[in-house]
């Protein structure tokens, strides 16, 4: 057999997958916690995620491991990650949901309109973006730019420390805020918003190279430290979404709604979408086509923190929930614990309202489910409302996917079946076609086809699971809330 190696560095845990190159089959896997992180402060040391992957791959039987002939690796997206000239990493590194740098995607804005940065890098930069993390930096401790040698995404860190090669894909570099992926380039008048030389800053980003090419074999102490042959071959790897994309086996309309810590709905577009309300990322795909996006910023925490405050754990919120009896009396939850992404309100925060004295705690655990999925559904709306096709099948994904209570009110609230993969682990399954293309020299796609990604359990709506007015109520509240955000002066 010829084994591959699929790597998925979250926010959250490394998970590792070696699967066999003609079947798919799984043969093993492994994984290995990161530091928690509690928004609005949101960071990690990156030698922790290294860490993590050699973890990850110790849990893996050594006659695995002796085989594997290439691998990839997928990564968070949006993180900030800089390097000195020592190779050394600066500060830990901002991720995605860190929103301090909401301030700093305010004076983005004011430089250039949103009309302009959705034009030049397919997307109006928001707190989660790169840039904006770069620009915290410039504002808050810029003693630390004259030591920045390398400026890295996660997944660009994890490579390098494999092959030593300082490198991106367009997919996750697509979600920097400083790259234009229907040019495929960098942009410096975009950098130019941010440092003073943004020409001399080109030499500190990573080159970009090619979605189907390898980068280079391991380091022979990568290798030595994870137990694996120098000869392997290593993958340019993508951001997680991208990854996520290619272990559904995704086409242009199909749509993916992936609940984790964070809340994503996308589908893979053959045209580029440019939308200057801010509302959907226009993304690169890792397979030369585009992958417009919503994220929001709260997701399975929000049920994780309703089942704690109720003295359950998440399969028991979701038991309760499917025990409900909805109705116009429900509450309805707003789920923006963290601040919101999308919409874009950093500053907010979570609210229940329509409580009443006999609101039942089956009610609430109901309430929490709908809160995050309304919010997920009206990413899917506006996706729609670019142009982008997003009128196929429907896959939920991600660690809430596993829940029957997220799965059955999903399908409710969307009104139509859905499909809910047998593969939970769809981003270390996209990194693991990755590297089978490298080996195989088939497309990513065909891959998938022969492995079957994608397969799942059909979810039909439920004529009893009565959703009457529940997303009305749910976007007539958020409504108030931009109003009463933009009537203070705070939107961003």
């Amino acid at each position: 057999m010829v084994l591959v190696l699929g790597v998925d560095s979250s926010t959250q845990s490394t998970k590792v997958q070696v699967r066999d190159v003609e079947s798919g089959k799984i043969l093993g896997s492994g994984s290995a916690s990161h530091p928690a992180t509690t928004p609005p402060v949101s960071e990690q040391d990156p030698n922790s995620w290294w860490v993590a992957l050699a973890e990850a791959v110790a849990q893996l039987d050594p006659s695995l491991r002796s085989e594997v002939v290439a691998m990839a690796v997928a990564g968070q997206q949006h993180g900030l990650v800089l390097i000195d000239g020592d190779n050394k990493s600066v500060r830990p590194a901002k991720l995605w949901n860190d929103t301090t740098s909401a301030p700093d995607a305010e004076h983005l804005l004011a430089r250039l309109a949103p009309e302009v940065w959705a034009n030049k890098c397919g997307s109006v930069p928001g707190a989660s973006f790169t840039i904006s993390k770069l620009a915290w930096i410039v504002r808050s401790e810029p003693e630390t730019l004259n030591r920045v040698d390398k400026v890295m995404l996660p997944h660009d860190y994890l490579t390098w420390r494999l092959t030593g090669r300082h490198v991106t894909d367009r997919g996750d570099a697509s979600g920097t805020g400083w790259f234009d992926p229907v040019a495929n380039t960098y942009r410096t008048e975009l950098l130019g918003c941010v440092v003073d030389d943004p020409s001399a800053w080109l030499n500190r980003l990573p080159a970009l190279v090619d979605h189907n090419s390898a980068v280079g074999e391991l380091r022979s102490p990568a290798a030595a430290e994870l137990g694996l042959n120098k000869s392997v071959l290593v993958g340019v790897g993508t951001g997680d979404n991208m990854a996520g994309a290619i272990g559904l086996g995704l086409e242009p309309g199909d749509v993916a709604m992936s609940l984790g810590t964070s809340g994503t709905v996308y589908s893979v577009s053959e045209r580029p979408v440019n939308d200057p309300s801010g509302l959907v990322a226009g993304f690169a795909d890792a397979n030369g086509l585009y992958q417009p996006l919503v994220c929001t910023l709260n997701a399975t925490r929000v049920t994780d923190s309703v089942a704690r405050w109720l003295g359950t754990d998440a399969v028991g919120l979701g038991d309760l929930a499917l025990s409900a009896e909805p109705g116009s009396e429900s509450p309805v939850l707003i789920p923006f614990f963290d601040g919101e992404r999308t919409p874009n309100l950093p500053h907010a925060s979570g609210e229940m309202f329509g409580l009443r004295t006999n609101t039942s705690r089956e009610a609430l655990a109901l309430a929490a489910h709908d809160g995050v999925l309304c919010g997920l559904l009206n990413g899917l709306d506006a996706l729609r409302s670019t142009g982008a096709k997003a009128d196929g099948r429907l896959n939920l994904i991600g660690g809430g996917a596993r829940s029957l209570a997220y799965q059955q009110r999903c399908a409710d609230l969307h009104g139509d079946v859905i499909n809910v993969p047998l593969d939970d682990e769809l981003v270390a399954a996209g990194s693991a076609v990755q590297a089978a293309s490298l080996v195989t020299g088939q497309s990513t796609l065909d891959i998938g086809t022969r492995w079957r990604l994608g397969e799942g359990r059909t979810i039909e709506p439920t004529s009893e699971g009565s959703v009457s007015g529940v997303r009305e109520a749910f976007n007539a509240r958020v409504s108030q809330i931009q109003q009463e955000f933009v009537s203070k002066g705070r939107q961003s």
